[in-house]
Order: C-alpha cells, then sequence, then structure tokens
C-alpha cells in the first residue's frame, strides 16, 4: 500500500436527459426556477470520489486504500471492491445509515445537474489517519467527502508530513475560503476543472497562478479541450486521448485525478503524467457510469503509444488485474 484516497463513496444514480438545459432554462427567471426534465434512463451504480479514484488507480497497477465512512448497505460494494485490488480495511460501517447517494443528470451537451444525499458520510471526520497503520504511504488525496473530514484530514496530513492532493470539487461551495487556502498550503497538487477553479478565485481572491505560491501545482482540466498542469517553473498544455466513443463523462475527472497520482509515485514528467492521466479518464468517458470500464496494463501501454508515443518508464510492467465482474 502507498496511496491513501479519502473522499465519498457512494451509489450513483445516472438519468440523461434528451434535451439541452438551456433550452428549458429561462435566465431572467432564474430567482423563481421551477423546471422538471423527463429523463430516458436511470441506472444505479456503484460511485463515489473515492472509489472512483481508488479503482482507476487499481486499474493502473497500484494498491491504493480507501479511508472513509458507509452504510448498511455496502457489503456487496466492499466485496467488489475487494476484488478489484482496492484495500478497503479502512472503511468504516456506521450502523442505522444509508451508503451516500449521488443522483446525476447528464444532457445532450453533457451539462450535469447533480444532488447528493450524504448519509454515512456525514460520519467521516470521525475517521482519524491516526487510527490506522498508514506506516509506508506515500501520497494522499483530499477528494470530496464531509467538508468536516476534508478539513480534518488536510491537517493530518501536514501532521504526519504526509504530500498530498487536494481535490475539493464539489465542496468548494461548502467550504470556508480559509478552509480552502488551508487545503492549498503544501499540497503537492490542487485539481480542478476550469470552473471549479474559477470558483476558488471568486470565493478565496487566489488565481491558478496565485495559488502557486501555496501549491506545488495546479492541474485544471477543460474536458474535451484537454488540460493543464501549471508548476512556478513552466505551464504544460496536455491533449486529450482520442475516444473510441462518447457515452458518459461522469466519473472521467476521477480517473483522470488517478492518472495524476499515478505519475505522482512514479516519477513521471509533467507531460507524461498529463497523458496518462487523459488517457485514463478518456476509458470513462466510454462507458456508462464511473466504473465499468477495464483495461489491461499492456491494452493501456498500446493505447497510450497510440495516441502519445513513446511510454513512460515502468508503464507497462504493472500487475495485470485479475478480478472477474
Amino acid at each position: 500500500m502507498s496511496i491513501l484516497v479519502t473522499g465519498s463513496l457512494a451509489y450513483d444514480n445516472i438519468m440523461n436527459f434528451p434535451g439541452f438545459y438551456k433550452d428549458h432554462i429561462l435566465p431572467e427567471k432564474v430567482h423563481i426556477l421551477n423546471v422538471s426534465f423527463l429523463v430516458e434512463s436511470l441506472r444505479r451504480q456503484r460511485g463515489g470520489c473515492a472509489t472512483n479514484v481508488a479503482y482507476n488507480l487499481s486499474l493502473l497497477g497500484e494498491s491504493p486504500a480507501i479511508l472513509g465512512t458507509v452504510g448498511t448497505d455496502f457489503a456487496e460494494y466492499r466485496a467488489w471492491l475487494d476484488e478489484n485490488g482496492v484495500d478497503t480495511r479502512a472503511i468504516k460501517v456506521i450502523p442505522d445509515e444509508y451508503t451516500a447517494s449521488c443522483f446525476i443528470m447528464t444532457d445532450m451537451a453533457s451539462n450535469q445537474i447533480t444532488s447528493f444525499y450524504p448519509g454515512a458520510m456525514s460520519y467521516a471526520h470521525e475517521l482519524s489517519l491516526a487510527d490506522y497503520d498508514f506506516s509506508d504511504l506515500e501520497i494522499a488525496i483530499i477528494s470530496p467527502n464531509d467538508p468536516k473530514a476534508m478539513v480534518e484530514y488536510v491537517k493530518e496530513c501536514h501532521k504526519y508530513n504526509l504530500p498530498y492532493v487536494y481535490d475539493p470539487g464539489q465542496q468548494i461551495i461548502a467550504l470556508s475560503a480559509e478552509q480552502l487556502l488551508a487545503g492549498a498550503k503544501g499540497a503537492k497538487a490542487i485539481v480542478g476543472n476550469d470552473y471549479e477553479l474559477e470558483m476558488i478565485r471568486n470565493k478565496t481572491g487566489y488565481s491558478a497562478e496565485q495559488l502557486l505560491e501555496l501549491a506545488e501545482m495546479v492541474i485544471i482540466t477543460f474536458g474535451e479541450n484537454g488540460s493543464r498542469i501549471i508548476t512556478r517553473e513552466r505551464s504544460v498544455e496536455i491533449p486529450i486521448a482520442t475516444p473510441t466513443k462518447v457515452s458518459d463523462p461522469t466519473g472521467a475527472g476521477d480517473a483522470y485525478r488517478a492518472g495524476i497520482i499515478k505519475g505522482l509515485v512514479n516519477g513521471y514528467s509533467l507531460e507524461e503524467m498529463g497523458r496518462v492521466a487523459a488517457l485514463s479518464g478518456v476509458y470513462c468517458v466510454e462507458q456508462h457510469g464511473t466504473m465499468e470500464h477495464r483495461y489491461t496494463p499492456a491494452e493501456f501501454a498500446q493505447r497510450y503509444q497510440e495516441n502519445f508515443g513513446q511510454l513512460p518508464a515502468n508503464l507497462a510492467t504493472s500487475r495485470e488485474p485479475t478480478a472477474v465482474r
């Protein structure tokens, strides 16, 4: 074990709207918004930021552990994670609670409206790194979770000198400016899409470039327009990997983050790290659901060469996944 993943563990209820939100939301009437969308499909699938990141790290040949809280309905999900190379020993069941649930509706332009029921996730702040043997950790990721837990995990990473990736994402709204800046201070990397980075700027006054006063790097994703990795020395533009099809963007950001972590723990260059992340994300886009994709290290390496050329060191020598669906 070398990677600790913190964040939500949830079930995703994914819906597709066969139209465009912009055709039904009247800007001059948003103060009395009352809109109903008739969706054409509904699927209940495994999800959650922590589990999405951990599953993709396992596909990339790493051995991640999850720290988080779940409800009494999680037994089958836990068994599936165990089979797929994720360490679940630090996942705690909260009695008389249900696992968090996310409701995601996507329109034909890949715009999303999301609602989230926290359930057992509300107890995540009761967990501590000190309660578990994480002595061999190389890095952690603090991804969207119970806001109080995110604040505490930042403090613990600082206390134990544990490098971490800071990914406040959907909880930017719930975190104060002071809490966001505390999370950024000392982070190995801050990751977010362009909208999220703008939300951080509006709340804290810090632009992406100014955040480099606090963190080692800032990584911004732009969907189909690729991503950008910024350090104090330089800025690198990362192209997308070519998808075989585009089915569902849900979870692609978490898969991208797994690629970033893969690059950080293996010492890849910024270009290599970003390209591994881009390819990891595109596998997710090609399937409906956040963890319905699968590949072997050899398949990933071949596709990396097809898209980007020369492989990073050790990319093709990761362990083969053994679980079955």
